[in-house]
């Protein structure tokens, strides 16, 4: 399995009238996440970009358990339970304030595809290379 955890704090722009973050915002932080993942297994969305294949969100599921609020210190913890088949990769995600209290449960699904064409396509040999090392221990 593959964790990664990236931190957010939670600034006034990001909640409603009541003092909760709006609802909307937590796929950013999904977004945030996933990004910090890939960074964790040393590239980034450009450089997958640049190898010419983009990766679409095709399914989002939250569960909102708990708010965050204004000021919290949020975790978004990023993780592959499985090894990507072909051209598909779920993200799971679990958000925790600073009391490790769980907030949010989410699921991202994507797939690999090529900008030219728009055809699926499995995920880059590097890529996945790098996640099976996570599976082997």
């Amino acid at each position: 399995m593959f964790i990664a955890e990236a931190n957010i704090r939670i600034h006034y722009a990001l909640t409603d009238q009541m003092g909760f973050v709006y609802h909307g915002h937590y796929a950013q932080f999904y977004e945030i996440g996933r990004t910090e993942a890939i960074r964790t297994l040393g590239y980034t969305y450009k450089d997958i970009e640049s190898m010419g294949i983009i990766m679409p969100v095709i399914e989002t599921r939250f569960k909102f358990l708990l708010p965050a609020k204004y000021d919290d210190l949020i975790t978004v913890k990023t993780i592959l339970k499985e090894i990507p088949d072909n051209h598909r990769i779920v993200f799971y995600g679990e958000i925790y304030n600073q009391s490790a209290q769980l907030l949010n449960v989410g699921e991202v699904t994507m797939y690999f595809m090529q900008v030219e064409g728009m055809k699926k396509i499995p995920m880059p040999k590097e890529l996945k290379d790098k996640i099976e090392k996570y599976f082997l221990q």
